[in-house]
């Protein structure tokens, strides 16, 4: 039978966000447990930083080596750490009163495990925006995150010639990284719509004041240096028999088709929901960054009471604010279980406030420049937008017109959502399309219902699960009749 072990503080994500706060709360005496789905800590921003085989400083960049700053700490903070960890599953209702908190599921290489934890701490991070363009789920089409999870962890490039796609930072970043490496990059077609650039200077004076400012100017002037940078791309599409071999584009009016062998897609990042939305925490739509996000006070605290989030998960900051936020959530936590008074969470949370400030500083003017364009947000005609279900844009603006009015009761029509993903990849379009089609706010249209396990899961797992007498005796056992 599998032990059950508990914590006073349940930590999920070893990203920035979650490091900061496991090695914050348990300096502070917080029984603190992380758990974390990747096999090395560091999360998205700083994946492998511990394995990588990049051992060249200047080809990633000195933002990524920073995450060494947060390894060292954690290792002697005392907080358990746990690897290859997928949570699936959290609930108040079988925990023992002497407990008073949550039950998680969890599995670890195929072993399912229940943690029983006072206070939980969402470190989940952000995920990409969907990019859904014709052909873009054939072979050979990646996001830049995949991508460059590939060149941080393996060392690897997916393919030969190479085209990056989209607008954001992260493209340019990636661009800069390859070249960096010696990997050629043919071109970048970027879909930054035109006259954004206006719409931002009225929040020019923070990230003119922001260390955004100088590196940004070198990133991009080194990557126009050696790539084609296509401007003004206002329609996109992938081709291919069966794998991708070229991307067709059109800019200022002139369409072009490229040889390619991978195109890498981006259109920003948007926070990481899955496991606060199963939980129960509000959400609401964001209309600058057109995503859902958790509802999250000053300390991360959210509508569901012992429940916090941290980083990116609850609202897209960037690497150095989820590190600030996460400690400040931690404070808030330590508090609440006991271990430091009012006095003492406000006093040590005093310069983390402070370099949380600068680190936002400039956010503003990249969130409205880099707003994804409408034409590829929401899709028309046979464009796959669930993945998992081959569920095209036709198929969900013709079922709103049936009366379909949100995408809970799209499941019934299309089982859109209801893939492995569970809606992680789908959401936000899905709400999207239903809200231009009924036109109506995201708000009013609202996001999936999501239930537990919230990541596949074997049966064997569940079976394996150590029992109680409250679950033994849920079992009713039918006998044939005389």
């Amino acid at each position: 039978m599998i032990s059950v072990t508990q914590c006073e503080l349940l930590v999920v994500g070893a990203g920035p966000a979650g490091l900061a706060a496991a090695t914050t709360a348990a300096q502070l005496g917080v029984n603190t447990v992380l758990l974390d789905e990747q096999p090395a800590p560091g999360g998205q921003i700083y994946r492998a930083i511990t394995t990588t085989p990049i051992k060249g400083r200047d080809i990633l960049g000195q933002d990524y080596w920073h995450g060494e700053s947060l390894i060292e700490p954690f290792k002697r903070s005392g907080a358990q750490y746990v690897p290859g960890a997928t949570v699936w599953a959290v609930s108040q209702m079988t925990v023992p009163e002497s407990v008073q908190g949550f039950e998680v599921g969890y599995s670890v290489g195929g072993q399912a495990n229940m943690l029983q934890a006072r206070h939980i701490l969402l470190a989940t991070g952000a995920q990409e925006r969907p990019f859904p363009i014709p052909g873009w789920t054939l072979p050979g089409v990646m996001t830049v995150g995949a991508a460059q999870i590939l060149l941080k962890s393996a060392g690897l490039v997916p393919g030969q010639r190479t085209v990056l796609a989209g607008c954001g930072p992260l493209l340019y970043l990636l661009a800069w990284q390859y070249l960096n490496a010696g990997i050629k990059v043919d071109a970048l077609l970027d879909t930054t719509p035109a006259g954004r650039l206006l719409r931002a200077l009225p929040h020019a004076w923070g990230f003119l004041r922001s260390p955004y400012l100088t590196k940004g100017l070198k990133l991009l002037r080194d990557v126009k240096a050696s790539v084609r940078v296509v401007r003004g791309v206002t329609a996109l599409q992938a081709q291919g028999d069966g794998k991708l071999d070229s991307v067709r584009f059109t800019a200022q009016g002139q369409t072009e088709t490229l040889p390619v062998d991978q195109l890498l897609l981006h259109q920003g990042v948007i926070p990481n929901i899955n496991l606060s939305q199963a939980i129960g925490v509000d959400q609401r739509w964001n209309e600058r960054l057109l995503c859902w996000e958790p509802g999250v006070d000053e300390w991360g605290n959210t509508s569901v009471a012992h429940v916090g989030i941290a980083g990116d998960g609850a609202g897209i900051a960037g690497a150095l604010a989820a590190e600030h936020r996460g400690r400040i959530a931690a404070l808030e936590v330590a508090m609440q279980l006991g271990k430091i008074d009012r006095a003492k969470r406000d006093a040590s949370v005093t310069p983390e406030r402070v370099a949380l400030e600068r680190a936002v500083r400039g956010r503003d003017f990249f969130e409205v420049l880099y707003q994804p364009a409408d034409v590829f947000r929401l899709p028309t005609g046979d464009t796959v937008v669930c993945r998992c279900e081959e569920v095209t844009a036709d198929q969900i603006r013709e079922t709103v017109k049936l009366g379909c009015p949100g995408p809970n009761q799209m499941k019934s029509f299309l089982r859109c959502g209801m893939g492995p993903c569970q809606g992680r990849f789908c959401s936000v379009t899905v709400t999207e399309l239903i809200a231009q089609e009924r036109g109506v706010s995201p708000q009013e249209v609202g996001h999936y219902r999501l239930r537990f396990p919230t990541k596949p899961l074997t049966l064997g797992e569940l079976a394996a699960l150590p029992q109680t007498d409250d679950s033994r005796k849920a079992v009713i056992r039918l006998k044939k009749q005389p």
